[in-house]
């Protein structure tokens, strides 16, 4: 936690060094290392804005879910916490928004999607889309650190199993509005990003 938080307070003495007039961060929702990252930037005396995301909808197209999803199969120690996924081209946009509108200034957006799935319902949805059997699976967290050494270093395992074990408690089960209060509009919906997803021809065996 301190080596996070002197990173953060170190790239924000940089940039005021450097005369930057505003830093934005991508932070993680209701994760306590990410929140004194957060902090360390708001005593920072540099301009800042935060933007705090729930889980990611590519997490199943470009991130580590996706062979899960290409096998039709994702297996994860999550259970049936609902999660409230956002669209990382939401979270482009509300970044975007605020580097180039003083506006933003000072503001800390938690951004989420529409609605919360559990992922067993995210795994129909893409189902449905892909055209395709695709289940969830509930394994224990040893069984998923086991099948992730041959594939990770410790440490990366160490915070997923955190990720799901901890912050996947249900305390970011509510959804936000963020990106409407940032944008003016509503979040995209989950629904949207399978098929537009789909599409691509990313899950495609």
């Amino acid at each position: 936690m301190k080596v996070l938080r002197g990173a953060i307070a170190e790239v924000a003495r940089l940039a005021r060094e450097n005369g930057l007039k505003h830093l934005v961060l991508l932070s993680g929702r209701g994760e306590p290392r990410a929140q004194q990252a957060e902090a360390a930037l708001q005593q920072s005396g540099v301009p800042w804005t935060v933007v705090r995301a729930s889980w990611f909808n590519q997490n199943f197209s470009e991130g580590h879910l996706l062979d899960g999803v290409l096998a039709g199969e994702i297996a994860l120690p999550a259970g049936d916490v609902p999660e409230p996924f956002i669209d990382a081209d939401d979270i482009a946009e509300v970044v975007v928004a605020a580097l180039t509108d003083r506006r933003h200034l000072g503001k800390l957006y938690e951004v989420t999607g529409p609605r919360a799935l559990t992922f067993a319902q995210a795994a129909s949805e893409i189902a449905a889309a892909a055209g395709r059997p695709i289940q969830y699976r509930q394994v224990t967290p040893e069984e998923f650190a086991a099948g992730l050494r041959p594939h990770l270093p410790a440490d990366i395992i160490a915070l997923m199993l955190e990720l799901f074990t901890v912050v996947l408690d249900g305390r970011n089960s509510a959804v936000a509005h963020g990106v409407e209060a940032a944008l003016g509009r509503p979040a995209r919906d989950f629904s949207d990003y399978a098929r537009r997803t789909a599409a691509t021809g990313v899950w495609r065996r």
